[in-house]
C-alpha cells in the first residue's frame, strides 16, 4: 500500500491516532479494556546508556512530543528543550490514565530519540569547531519527509545554519549553501564560478567549489584569480578515495592562496566530516559543512517506564520505582535524582540550595506555554555545553 500521495510516510493523523505504534500496545489496550482496567500511572522517559563515547546528551524533539500528547488528559513535566541530560535522569515524566497515552509510546520515543541524537552530535561538532561556523548539510542522507526535523534538531544542537529550504524556513533563517558539483560538471569550473557570481544575489557569499576536476591547490588559485576580491571562500569537498592527508591538502591550499595575496579567502570543508575530523582540521579550516555525521547520528536509546501505579511505587526489574525529581545546584553544578515526595533541600556537595530541573509542560492535557523559538533553544544549548568539561580532552 502506498501512502500520502506516493510517499511511504505516516500522516500527522496516523501518528496522533497510534497508527505507527508497535502492535503489542494495541493488543495491550484491548486486554485492559476487556478487564476494565485503566489505572493512573506515572511513567518516566530516560536512558541507561549513551552512544559511543558520549558523556551527555542534548534533549531535542520536545516540541513534537508535546504536540503528540497535547489534548490528552495528562500532566507532563520535562527538561526544557536544548537541555543537557545524563544517563539515568528522567528527561520527561508523564502522569495520567494509562489508556490516554499507552499506544503513543512508540511515536513519543521516536520523536525524542532521533532528534536528541542529532542535536547531541551537532553540539559535539559545535564544540570541536570552537569559533568556526558549522552548517548542517546532511538532509540528502535521510528520508526527505523528515528533513525539516533533522535540520531543526541540528540547529538547536548548535549548527549555525542549515541547507534545505524547508528546514531553514522552520527555524526562521535563510538556507546556507555553496555550489553543487553538478553545476561545475555542466558548465565547467570557470564558467560556473563566473555564472554564480553574475546570477546570484550579491548578498550571498561567493564560495567556489574547486575540486571537481583538478588538484585543490590549483583550483583554489584559479578561483581566486577569476573572482578576485569577490571570492569569500573556496570549498573542498574532496572524496575520501582521493583525499589522503586532508590536513596537508588544506595546508597547501592555504599557503598558496596566502602567497598570492588571497589571505582573505577562507577554506570551507565538507564531505564525510565528523567531530573527530574537525579536531584534526581546525588548524587550517575556517568553516565546516557536516552531512551524514549529524543527519545519521546515533539515536539516544530512551525508554518509557511506568514507575508508579495508583499512587504506589511500581517498576520492572532493573528500574528504580517511584516518581522522581531531577535537581541541580546552580552554585557547584552538582545534580542528581531523588524521590519526588522528598522536599528539595541543600546540595550534598556544597550546601547551597538546589532547584528542580523539570518544568510543567502539560497540565491537565493543555500546553502551559508556547514553544520557544528554535534560536532561543539553540542559545540554551550553547550556554549549557559551554559550561561542560571539554569532551575531547584538549588542554587536559
Amino acid at each position: 500500500m502506498t501512502l500520502e500521495g506516493g510517499f511511504n510516510v505516516a500522516s500527522p493523523d496516523d501518528i496522533r491516532n497510534g497508527r505507527v505504534t508497535d502492535v503489542y500496545f494495541l493488543r495491550g489496550e484491548e486486554v485492559l479494556k476487556h478487564e476494565g482496567a485503566d489505572p493512573r500511572v506515572v511513567a518516566e522517559i530516560r536512558t541507561t546508556a549513551l552512544p559511543r563515547d558520549w558523556r551527555w546528551g542534548v534533549l531535542a524533539g520536545l516540541d513534537e512530543a508535546l504536540s503528540l500528547l497535547d489534548g490528552h488528559s495528562l500532566d507532563v513535566e520535562s527538561l526544557p528543550e536544548g537541555s543537557i541530560f545524563y544517563v539515568e535522569e528522567p528527561v520527561m515524566v508523564v502522569s495520567g490514565r494509562y489508556l490516554d497515552f499507552g499506544v503513543l509510546e512508540t511515536a513519543l520515543l521516536g520523536l525524542l530519540c532521533q532528534a536528541s541524537g542529532i542535536a547531541t552530535m551537532a553540539a559535539r561538532c559545535r564544540l570541536a569547531a570552537r569559533d568556526r561556523p558549522v552548517f548542517s548539510f546532511g538532509a540528502r542522507r535521510m528520508h526527505p519527509a523528515i528533513a525539516p526535523m533533522i535540520e531543526r534538531a541540528a540547529f538547536v544542537g548548535g549548527c549555525d545554519g542549515v541547507a534545505t529550504v524547508k528546514g531553514a524556513e522552520l527555524i526562521g533563517l535563510d538556507p546556507v549553501g555553496t555550489m553543487a558539483h553538478a553545476l561545475v560538471l555542466v558548465l565547467g569550473e570557470e564558467r560556473a564560478w563566473r555564472g554564480f557570481d553574475e546570477a546570484i544575489d550579491a548578498r550571498i557569499p561567493r564560495v567556489a567549489l574547486v575540486d571537481t576536476f583538478q588538484d585543490e591547490k590549483f583550483g583554489a588559485i584559479e578561483a581566486a584569480k577569476v573572482l578576485g576580491k569577490r571570492l569569500s571562500a573556496v570549498r573542498l569537498d574532496t572524496p575520501a578515495s582521493r583525499r589522503g592527508d586532508f590536513a596537508a591538502i588544506l595546508r597547501e591550499v592555504r599557503w598558496e592562496l596566502d602567497e598570492r595575496g588571497f589571505s582573505g579567502v577562507r577554506l570551507f570543508v565538507s564531505g564525510g566530516i565528523d567531530e573527530h575530523h574537525i579536531l584534526e582540521l581546525n588548524r587550517y579550516a575556517d568553516a565546516y559543512g557536516i552531512g551524514t555525521a549529524i543527519s545519521n547520528a546515533p539515536v539516544v536509546d530512551f525508554a518509557l517506564d511506568i514507575v508508579e501505579l495508583e499512587g504506589k511505587p511500581r517498576a520492572k526489574r532493573g528500574k528504580l520505582s517511584g516518581r522522581k525529581s531531577l535537581w541541580a545546584c546552580s552554585e557547584c553544578g552538582n545534580r542528581g535524582i531523588a524521590p519526588a515526595a522528598a522536599r528539595l533541600g541543600d546540595c550534598p556537595r556544597c550546601g547551597h540550595r538546589v532547584r528542580s530541573l523539570l518544568e510543567t509542560e502539560l497540565a491537565p492535557g493543555k500546553r502551559r506555554r508556547s514553544s520557544p523559538a528554535p534560536a532561543e533553544i539553540r542559545s540554551r544549548t550553547l550556554d549549557q555545553i559551554a559550561r561542560l568539561p571539554d569532551p575531547f580532552g584538549r588542554g587536559q
